[in-house]
């Protein structure tokens, strides 16, 4: 019975552990395979597919995968380094979510086609422009943060609100994702079971990082009762 209970808390780190790692695998397959698709520089079109895959598929999942306790790639680094890395990944999310709306705006100029009238097109800007507003606050809390804080708040009721508006940024551009899978383009270019796979990937993902962040905010409030 012991051996039984002893084997329990191992066999469910071994599988958050595999959960990290296929994110890992999957975040960077949706990027390479769209990229394939798209061939960036062969057309304006091409690069908003590209950049805003690698925004929200890769560069934003990475950044949060960093301070996973059981798949971070960088796990034995110090806070403060995972926290500067955290910077730089978000600031290239923000990079490149804006070439690609820039991007397909001027597609879109060109082709005298309308702006914002799918799902897509709105929840991908409100997704941008939440993104940039996250990372310019994150900015601004952790770095010009003054020690003395307004009366009933603390650095830890901060970084919960946070991550918690992180999270619900990760969510829309998940969300976002599956809706450019949706479209004429990517339609016409695969099928079948590879459309399937594709639309797994930002959703397996956004459930991962929805349980690493809840896991590690939503506890430790409940831990303070």
């Amino acid at each position: 019975m012991a051996a039984r209970n002893d084997l329990e808390p191992k066999l469910y780190g071994y599988s958050r552990v595999a959960c990290g790692i296929c994110t890992h695998v999957l975040c960077a397959g949706l990027t390479v395979l769209i990229a394939t698709l798209a061939k960036p520089g062969s057309s304006l079109f091409s690069w908003h597919p590209f950049c805003m895959t690698l925004a929200f598929s890769f560069f934003m999942t990475q950044a949060i995968l960093l301070f996973s306790p059981h798949s971070s790639p960088v796990k034995k680094f110090k806070h403060n380094n995972k926290v500067l890395l955290h910077r730089i990944l978000q600031v290239l999310c923000v990079v490149c979510a804006i070439v690609g709306i820039v991007t397909i705006s001027n597609n879109k100029n060109q082709n005298n086609k309308p702006h914002f009238t799918s799902w897509h097109g709105l929840i991908g800007l409100i997704t941008v422009i939440s993104t940039v507003m996250q990372t310019m606050g994150s900015i601004g809390l952790f770095s010009l943060l003054s020690p003395k804080l307004p009366k009933g708040w603390s650095l830890a009721k901060l970084k919960r609100y946070h991550a918690t508006s992180g999270l619900l940024t990760y969510l829309l551009g998940s969300v976002s994702l599956v809706l450019g899978l949706s479209t004429a383009w990517f339609s016409s270019n695969v099928s079948g079971y590879v459309w399937y796979l594709a639309a797994l990937c930002p959703i397996v993902c956004a459930l991962v990082i929805m349980n690493q962040v809840t896991n590690a905010y939503m506890t430790k409030k409940r831990s303070q009762y």
